[in-house]
């Protein structure tokens, strides 16, 4: 088993930034994909970024490009998302999951194998 926990978040008025980060325990693992998903009020959960083991190749969602940065830590198991240029629409709780098949597609939920609790983040307009 393993185990994600995150941290960061909180609430920041539009234009501001965080940083949410997910650190993994557990069992020994490698060759894997760590991604952020959000979802927001009446809405379904959404991919936000992800990030791949060993090559540090990273994904966007469109809604973040050039506003959000994923970056993962792989002696920590820590996965980082730092998030500038807030918007009101990014309100979310956002969640981390680890994929432990490197070969999958980094942006399908279903794809997952372990999720954290999630953290809220708020942005007030």
């Amino acid at each position: 088993q393993v185990q994600l926990e995150e941290s960061g978040g909180g609430s920041v008025q539009a234009g501001g930034s965080l940083r949410v980060s997910c650190a993994a325990s557990g069992r020994a693992f490698s060759s894997y994909i760590m991604g952020w998903f959000r979802r927001a009020p009446g809405k379904e959960r959404e991919f936000v970024a992800a990030v791949r083991s060993s090559t540090l190749n990273t994904e966007y969602a469109d809604s973040v490009k050039g506003r959000f940065a994923i970056s993962l830590d792989n002696a920590k198991k820590t996965v980082y998302l730092q998030m500038d240029s807030l918007k009101p629409e990014d309100t979310a709780v956002y969640y981390c999951a680890l994929d432990l098949n490197f070969d999958h597609r980094a942006r399908m939920t279903a794809d997952y194998d372990y999720w954290g609790q999630g953290t809220q983040v708020t942005v007030s307009s």
